[in-house]
């Protein structure tokens, strides 16, 4: 790095394989409007969900093309709907356990897992660090950043409720994909970009994704 040059410090995002991956492309989609630069790790199980919730695979040779076209579609499934440039975006294998983000000395942000499977939420409990997604996540940990985790997930049986509880306990932050309806959503978008706002929020990262609550009742639209 040259003399008065500053460092790159991504938000490291991770998207496993539960269903919604709309709540991942609002956050990614944030995150750059917001300027910040964003390390991508898309796990194996996480491409099987993409292409069926949107019909985009995500191939590694051809990620920017892939992830244009899925940042580019609407919640509802309409394809242009956004204009995203992302070449602030380093893609990272999900295989690739010799990737910047598997050391601590790698320099992050944070990391936002979303959406997180209950397969995901055990590994990164229990620190199996089986790929990358589950490394990095560990890393953030025990370097004592901000690791935001947007299970997706009903019912939640016992089991993964205690590994949430251990997330909690070693400093992560855990957000539920729960859209809320105060902000007066009239969009399929509107509910996704609120659990979009709360996972940003959570991170500390500024944005403008839902109306927030002012005290006031009836603030929504008009009924």
């Amino acid at each position: 790095m040259n003399a008065g040059e500053t460092q790159r410090a991504p938000w490291i995002v991770g998207v496993s394989g539960a269903s919604g991956t709309p709540y991942a492309a609002a956050v990614l989609r944030a995150l750059l409007g917001a300027g910040e630069a964003v390390d991508l790790v898309v796990s194996r199980a996480s491409r099987l969900t993409l292409l069926d919730e949107t019909g985009i695979p995500f191939r590694d040779a051809h990620w920017q093309d892939d992830l244009s076209a899925w940042l580019a579609r609407g919640a509802d499934g309409k394809p242009g709907t956004f204009d995203v440039d992302v070449s602030a975006v380093r893609y990272w294998g999900a295989g690739d356990l010799a990737a910047g983000p598997s050391s601590g000395s790698y320099p992050a942000k944070g990391m936002l897992i979303v959406p997180a499977s209950t397969a995901c939420v055990a590994g990164v409990a229990l620190g199996l660090s089986k790929d990358l997604l589950q490394r990095a996540a560990s890393v953030t940990l025990k370097e004592r950043r901000t690791l935001v985790v947007a299970v997706r997930e009903t019912p939640l049986n016992g089991q993964t409720l205690r590994h949430l509880v251990s997330l909690d306990d070693a400093g992560a932050t855990v957000v539920p994909a729960s859209p809320a309806f105060y902000a007066g959503a009239t969009h399929i978008q509107d509910l996704v970009d609120f659990v979009a706002g709360r996972v940003l929020d959570a991170a500390g990262v500024e944005h403008g994704l839902y109306r927030r609550w002012r005290g006031e009742l009836g603030g929504g639209p008009d009924r």
